[in-house]
């Protein structure tokens, strides 16, 4: 006997509307990104970097077929697999890319985002109408397209897939277990495939949600059997799509100890300038003043309903109409510099975070139909839904709500691997958009009148309108509109006139304010009045559905334009030249000797990939960087800078040239690459050994070590060592590099007597994924010098090999074979079934079994139907 469905039942929808309705939004993608199919597209930053640092990786397998599993392009080396690695057996995830690939450019990605959202509501109950509302407004929510023109492309992603798995757990636990199944084993596979775990992990907590609240329902309803079979159902696929990434999430697991998201071996005896200890968590992972860095202002919260309510993005949005223009005018400024700076430079934010690219405004006529959504909707969902949208808003504040999200830091298991928890807001986009489309569908369900819902209704447009309203009105009554670092940022600008920009900047802040509020105000009433039309029969669902439709994509549409328009594009030739070399790449391009190192000056070395993409740098730009390497960097490189270079095979610094002493006015000479006559080169012999008993001794021994001679070894690798005595001739032993790639490296070495090498590589799981080995056989090597890898050498003329081959990425090959065929084979076979279910007229394509909203809460319904 079939079931009822998830909302009262409506008309079935047939795949030719389907179709229809995913075209829409395809459309509407690509209209908004529409110089794409003039053959533009973004440079976003983030993925510009990301290709930098992969450069190495891919030249080299451009003339050998094959990718270096490490590279030396970052931080004098790290694995490869953590930026561009190849997982041969990824089958599901690679067919579903090459699909995706067809599609044009940058609007593929937000047309994935709507796409899985689509089928989300579809699942929950929502007419094609009320979906493809549902998803356009969270493809077109403004957090995630402000993450997208900065190159956030893997949290877009992951934003996409994530819908799709919820929409496999609801249709599980409703007994439809074979869909529920294949739509979550492979919206969970795609998920993986995202690798933006953060993004991840926010995800399960709202599945854990879900399931927390659909079980107490099912339950309390006596369907414990079905919750039991949905849940060994879920349980069994996420166990297979973990599996299609296995591969991934054994290194990455591996990977994750070694890093600054690991446990440090360093205490608070150990400090840095400031007297601050290096040391993470007792329990491992980021420090929590770094991890929230990033967090949301209670009250900056309110950017939800109204964009500019604390002031945009960080720079610009003014225009020469404002008191800020004005001020540089009357001060003598370039009235055409002072328009670029008001438009592109003007510090209008003034929330908490550090910098932002835009707000997280959900769109006011989307946020008033949430908030009727939730006085219309009953049972298990709302209390879903809402719950779901709070933790993430919870979340997303971090230091402003210290006690809870410190004490989920503290015992949540890796939740304290992550930074930014201002990335929650993503997903809270994803339950309010959710939450309105299904309020609609619930009031054309159970078609109710204005008299049945006008409390909510007046409620509802009070707590969105009216708060917009009396905010716009009374905004200087509840806010100051300064920021902490306002005079220090204008007063690099403007001197000792800092004071009058800054009022200038404020009633500018108080204007962006008023205006979006009053924006906000219009907006919902329009949305109001759309639905106020509909329940009282003056216009009918033909026309409601997409008036509401058009109100909420101008919305959100007219705000995203503010922060990523067409402007931001660039011609793909432009994109694909990342960097333009200097003179001083040029220069040191033309040294065709074997490993050697460059340390960029001029700029911060460990915030940027733009040296990585020219040589083997010494920084880098990646947020999972070898602990050990970070912490000789923060407490050891400024007191001994020059030894540390030596080192590390620091061949070349590249500094800005100086300015000239005959005219301060002009600005510096460009970059200037300077040979560093000192460089250790690859490798080297030493005469002394300094054995010490911990990380800390260690670290304070490479604030003053100088490396030609000496070295510094943790006592764990004495054995490593032999019967090696403290002090050692090296005289007449020499070793140089005769054969360079990242993750082999071979050696020629001429020992006078038994001595200790050491090598400028980074020492990382030696013995099983790096392995030494002398004459073709191995030979154990022991880190030194807090970083680097040694081997102690017997004397005379030997061949010394590195080889990184971790074992852990076999095992993974033979999980991802396994498991992607697998989870072919279910995606396979739950298309043949429910092919022939449709064929034969069973059920409904994609049509849920079980209500949301008991019929015995439903609300009293219209006499006559529409």
């Amino acid at each position: 006997m079939n079931q009822p469905t998830l909302l009262q039942p409506h008309r079935q929808t047939g795949l030719r509307t389907h179709l229809i309705a995913v075209l829409a939004l395809l459309v509407l993608a690509i209209i908004y990104f529409s110089p794409v199919m003039s053959g533009k597209t973004l440079s976003m930053h983030d993925v510009q970097e990301s290709a930098a640092s992969a450069r190495e990786i891919r030249e080299i397998a451009k003339e050998t077929g094959e990718k270096p599993q490490w590279t030396d392009a970052v931080f004098s080396g790290m694995p490869g697999y953590m930026i561009d690695y190849n997982y041969p057996y990824i089958f599901v995830y690679k067919a579903t890319m090459a699909v995706i690939s067809v599609l044009p450019n940058t609007a593929s990605i937000v047309f994935m985002v709507m796409l899985s959202m689509y089928i989300l509501l579809i699942v929950l109950g929502c007419n094609s109408w009320l979906s493809v509302l549902g998803a356009a407004a969270y493809g077109l929510g403004t957090f995630g397209i402000v993450s997208l023109e900065a190159g956030h492309v893997s949290k877009l992603f992951a934003m996409a897939y994530g819908a799709g798995m919820l929409a496999g757990v609801i249709l599980a636990l409703r007994g439809r277990y074979w869909l529920g199944a294949a739509l979550m084993g492979f919206f969970m596979c795609m998920e993986l495939g995202a690798n933006h775990i953060q993004i991840t992990y926010y995800l399960f907590m709202s599945i854990g949600l879900y399931v927390l609240i659909e079980g107490i329902s099912l339950v309390r309803a006596g369907k414990t059997k079905q919750l039991a079979l949905g849940l060994a159902t879920l349980a069994v696929v996420g166990g297979l799509a973990a599996g299609s990434f296995g591969k991934r999430l054994l290194m990455l697991n591996q990977y994750t100890k070694e890093t600054i998201r690991g446990k440090s071996e360093l205490t608070a005896k150990t400090t840095n300038p400031d007297g601050k200890s290096p040391s993470s968590e007792s329990k491992g992972g980021l420090d929590k003043d770094y991890a929230f860095t990033y967090s949301y202002g209670k009250a900056e919260t309110l950017t939800l309903l109204i964009p500019n309510a604390f002031g945009g993005a960080s720079g610009g949005g003014l225009t020469t109409d404002s008191e800020f223009y004005k001020a540089m005018t009357a001060r003598g400024v370039d009235p055409s510099a002072a328009k670029q700076m008001a438009e592109l430079g003007a510090p209008t934010y003034w929330g908490d975070q550090p910098m932002v690219g835009g707000p997280a405004y959900a769109g006011a006529a989307l946020l008033f139909l949430f908030v009727l959504s939730m006085f219309v909707l009953r049972g298990a969902v709302r209390w879903w839904l809402l719950s779901a949208t709070v933790l993430m808003i919870m979340l997303a504040w971090g230091k402003n709500l210290l006690f809870f999200n410190e004490f989920l830091f503290d015992n949540l298991p890796y939740l304290n691997k992550f930074r930014a928890m201002t990335m929650a807001f993503c997903l809270a986009q994803l339950f309010i958009a959710a939450g309105a489309a299904l309020g609609i569908q619930t009031i054309v369900n159970q078609k109710l009148t204005f008299n049945q819902l006008k409390q909510p209704f007046l409620i509802s447009l009070g707590l969105t309108a009216g708060l917009a309203a009396v905010l716009a009105l009374l905004s200087s009554t509840f806010f100051n509109f300064q920021a902490p670092n306002d005079l220090a940022i204008l007063g690099r600008y403007f001197g000792e006139g800092a004071k009058d920009f800054q009022t200038a900047l404020i009633n500018d802040r108080q204007s962006l304010f008023r205006a979006d509020a009053f924006r906000s105000v219009i907006l919902v009433l329009l949305a109001a009045g759309s639905v106020w039309l509909f329940l009282t029969d003056k216009i009918k669902a033909g026309v409601f559905y997409p008036l509401i439709l058009a109100v909420v994509v101008f919305d959100l549409f007219s705000v995203d334009k503010r922060f990523l328009n067409n402007a931001d594009f660039i011609s793909k030739t432009q994109a694909s030249t990342l960097f333009e070399p200097t003179p001083a790449d040029q220069q040191i391009l033309q040294d065709k000797s074997l490993g050697y190192r460059v340390f960029d000056q001029t700029g911060s070395f460990m915030e940027t990939n733009r040296t990585s993409y020219f040589h083997r740098s010494i920084g880098g730009y990646n947020t999972t960087r070898l602990r050990r390497y970070n912490e000789l960097i923060n407490f050891a490189f400024q007191p001994n800078t020059l030894n540390i270079l030596n080192m590390l095979n620091a061949k070349y610094v590249i500094q800005n040239g100086p300015a000239n002493p005959n005219d301060p006015q002009q600005a510096p000479a460009g970059p200037m690459a300077l040979p560093n006559p000192e460089v250790m080169g690859a490798a080297w012999f030493v005469g002394t050994i300094q054995q010490v008993a911990n990380a800390d001794e260690e670290m304070a021994a490479m604030k003053t070590l100088n490396p030609r001679d000496s070295v510094v070894v943790d006592k764990r690798f004495a054995t490593q060592l032999g019967n090696l005595p403290a002090k050692l001739d090296h005289t007449g032993s020499t070793i140089q590099l005769t054969s360079y790639r990242p993750d082999k490296l071979l050696y020629e070495s001429n020992a006078a007597r038994d001595g200790l090498a050491v090598f400028s590589e980074i020492y990382y799981r030696g013995e099983t994924d790096w392995q030494a080995f002398i004459d073709g056989k191995p030979a154990p090597h022991l880190r030194a010098n807090y970083v680097l890898r040694a081997l102690r050498i017997p004397a005379g003329k030997h061949t010394i090999e590195f080889r990184f081959d971790p074992p852990l990425a076999h095992t993974g090959d033979t999980i991802d074979l396994v498991s992607n065929v697998l989870l072919l084979l279910l995606i396979a076979f739950v298309i043949f079934h429910e092919g022939r279910k449709i064929r034969s007229k069973q059920v409904s394509e994609l049509e849920p079994e079980m209500p949301l909203i008991p019929k015995s809460d439903s609300r009293p319904t219209k006499s006559k139907t529409r």
